[in-house]
């Protein structure tokens, strides 16, 4: 039986380790205690923390006990970590307000029951050091000359590092070798710009217990086009249903490059990978067949089974998709049977094409639709570069639709915002 070590090195979860050996063997002896840590900058992660949750999930269905660190205490500072410049510090109440949120968020990808997994704020113990024993007792081990040479550090003495950012390597470790010392905590996992960070911790745990702790870092997951993860050009995408709806979510997977296909099923859902390797040899509609599996697994993952069942029946409807065959990806729960029509879920409005010949405005469609109350209504929403056509935004509010729209189609699609649909059809 694979280690969760061994899962998460084939499944490309790995870039670095403090010492390969010593890390497979702490996987063989028995169930291993990790943690990773979770910054409360926002009231919610974004889908750039996922690496790192999934990471956790992994452990956890492996039989291991994953403590996931809200970090309020370190947030007071401010991880300079992959920074140029300084973050913006947050106060107290909205550190407290966004720790708050990202439990409620971290307790729908882990089972905290029964201390299978810790939820554990590092205020509760940075917040109450006395800072001349901590000098003494900690600050003692540290080389200001080695956290200089820190690549978190070295990116920032050109703009300059102020003292508050300087200790934020100290009271991370702290936090490794406090887990350590109360919670028989082995392993840190993070991102790969904290590598520097989690050796300062493996090396207090060594330097004050003489005993080994260890360190595994995830590369930074881009898109094949060198985007980071989670950004869009629409905006953030989230993990919180309010700020990014579930349907939202399912599209920013679906619409996934080619060439990052195969990574994504690896990392981001838990399909075997004899199944996900097919995907080198899949073409056209079966390539978007897989893509859909991806994204119905990572929104299930997220935001449940039947918000990922409504996205995909949504995407099945309204971009005339084709139902996964049964052979692929015969591990995953999506729907294999086509998507139920439900035409009062998106309303349809006819023009003759007599009149798409000389053009109709788009704001009288959007009026006489109801998909606006009004034609100024409908102005303001084109202003507001609210209204598309075909997934286009409308630029003008002069903007008319014609038969070129159309194409060899009888049908486009018009949308209001990001949920409201509206099927523009040629009359017969």
């Amino acid at each position: 039986m694979k280690t969760a070590y061994e899962i998460l090195k084939e499944r490309g979860f790995i870039e670095q380790v403090t010492d390969e050996t010593l890390i497979k063997k702490l996987f063989t002896t028995g169930k291993v205690t990790c943690y990773i840590g979770f910054d409360p900058t926002a009231a919610s992660l974004h889908i750039g923390s996922l690496v790192p949750i999934m990471a956790l999930m992994h452990m956890q269905k492996n039989g291991n006990k994953p403590i996931a660190l809200v970090g309020s205490g370190t947030g007071l500072i401010g991880d300079p970590s992959g920074k140029t410049e300084m973050r913006q510090v947050l106060n107290r109440e909205q550190i407290d307000h966004n720790a708050k949120c990202l439990k409620d968020q971290l307790k729908k990808y882990l089972d905290f029951s029964d201390g299978k997994a810790l939820l554990l704020n590092n205020a509760d113990w940075l917040t109450k050091i006395n800072y001349i024993e901590f000098l003494r007792d900690i600050g003692r081990h540290f080389s200001v000359n080695r956290m200089l040479a820190a690549e978190s550090y070295k990116i920032r003495l050109e703009k300059g590092l102020n003292f508050i950012e300087f200790n934020y390597m100290v009271l991370q470790a702290y936090d490794f070798f406090y887990l350590f010392e109360n919670y028989g905590c082995t392993l840190q996992m993070g991102g790969n710009d904290q590598w520097g960070n989690m050796l300062a911790g493996t090396e207090l745990i060594r330097r004050v217990t003489a005993k080994d702790a260890h360190a595994i870092t995830f590369p930074l997951i881009t898109t094949s086009l060198g985007q980071k993860m989670g950004k869009t050009e629409k905006g953030t995408i989230w993990l919180d249903g309010v700020l990014t709806t579930p349907y939202e979510y399912y599209q920013s997977w679906v619409n996934c490059d080619d060439a990052d296909l195969e990574r994504f099923l690896k990392l981001f859902t838990f399909l075997p990978l004899n199944e996900i390797s097919v995907v080198k040899k899949l073409t056209d509609a079966q390539l978007n067949m897989a893509k859909a599996v991806l994204a119905f697994e990572a929104t299930k993952i997220t935001h449940g089974t039947k918000a990922a069942e409504d996205a995909w029946r949504s995407s099945m409807e309204l971009f005339h998709a084709r139902p996964v065959d049964k052979e692929l990806f015969s591990s995953s729960s999506i729907p294999r049977e086509a998507a139920v029509s439900d035409t009062s879920a998106i309303q349809l409005y006819e023009i003759s094409p007599k009149d798409l010949e000389k053009g109709v405005l788009i704001t009288t469609i959007c009026s006489a639709s109801g998909t606006a109350g009004s034609i100024s209504e409908a102005k303001r929403l084109i202003e507001q570069s609210g209204i598309y056509v075909n997934n286009q935004p409308v630029k003008s509010i002069d903007e008319k639709l014609t038969l070129a729209d159309f194409g060899n189609s009888k049908e486009v699609l018009m949308r209001k915002g990001k949920k409201k649909y509206l099927k523009v059809k040629i009359k017969d």
